[in-house]
């Protein structure tokens, strides 16, 4: 009873995103506007004010970090060699990395934090941020880099430094930490507005990705989909939660916050990545709607392995 009390409300708010669309009583235009608000100011602050109140001196765990990313860069790995292997005649290197993103790269703010706060409380939030500060960061860059080589193009660092550090989450994550090391309390009265504004982050979030999904549509090359759902939803958690218990040793609440995180489905930053590098859009459109709809039978086993088993 506990996992559907975590898991309907957030169920709640993405079925009536799609539902609210799929019946065209919210438009494309009316969803960009939402969203716009939501990803750009709404989430942003809400970021901002966890990393300012959080302990800092307990957000950094080293062992979290590796028990994430390295997992995380083994299946990017994996995805990346399954599209050369299984691929009629070989998918060239920018196929295969937008491919092996698709398989990586979890839906970590939209889905992922919801449930980690549903689950674990709010006291884990700086944990989750310190994590996926580097997120976007880290698997962007190899998918650029990989495909710019494989198209024997140059990979402009200066360039993509910018739009990763001008990217509001991270501005807003980065701008959170500097302030409070620096010790320097903000009125309350602005603590108070920036309260007010974060407030509605993740329905928003939420009802935006509801929304977006009726947007996309399942690609002829589902089978590729589904093989990228399989190893995004089933084989990355199972490897974080194996190398985090088995191999560092993690148990309770830092295990449960890094396997939750692996857990979540494809983000729609990846989907972004294919139309920017014009490479495996569709499939990568059609994984972000097959891994949303199917994370909900991940985050049940997931919850029932590591709260109630």
């Amino acid at each position: 009873m506990f996992i559907v009390s975590v898991i309907f409300p957030l169920i709640f708010m993405v079925g009536l995103g799609y539902l609210l669309t799929h019946i065209k009583y919210l438009s494309r235009e009316h969803i960009a506007g939402i969203g716009k608000f939501a990803f750009n100011i709404s989430i942003p602050t809400f970021l901002f004010l966890n990393m300012y109140k959080a302990p800092l001196e307990q957000s950094l765990n080293i062992t979290e970090l590796m028990a994430f990313y390295l997992p995380v860069l083994a299946v990017y790995g994996l995805g990346f060699m399954a599209s050369r292997l299984i691929s009629r005649g070989g998918k060239n290197q920018a196929e295969s990395a937008v491919y092996a993103l698709g398989c990586s790269y979890s839906n970590t703010i939209l889905v992922g934090l919801p449930i980690i706060i549903a689950a674990l409380g709010e006291s884990m939030m700086g944990n989750v941020f310190v994590i996926i500060t580097f997120h976007s960061a880290l698997l962007f860059a190899m998918t650029f880099l990989l495909s710019s080589r494989g198209a024997g193009q140059g990979f402009s660092w200066p360039r993509f430094t910018r739009s990763i550090l001008f990217n509001p989450v991270v501005m807003s994550i980065s701008l959170g930490i500097m302030i409070n090391a620096s010790g320097i309390k903000l009125p309350d009265v602005l603590m108070s507005g920036l309260s007010l504004l974060g407030q509605p982050a993740l329905a928003c979030a939420l009802f935006v990705l509801g929304a977006n999904l009726s947007f996309y549509s399942i690609s002829q090359e589902w089978k590729f989909s589904v093989l990228a759902c399989g190893i995004k939803l089933l084989l990355l958690p199972a490897l974080v939660y194996c190398f985090g218990h088995y191999g560092l040793g993690m148990v309770g609440e830092s295990l449960s916050l890094v396997v939750l995180l692996s857990a979540s489905p494809l983000g729609v930053n990846a989907y972004l990545i294919a139309t920017q590098l014009k490479v495996q859009q569709s499939i990568l459109a059609s994984t972000v709607v097959l891994s949303t709809v199917l994370s909900v039978l991940s985050f049940g086993f997931w919850l029932w392995i590591l709260l109630e088993a």
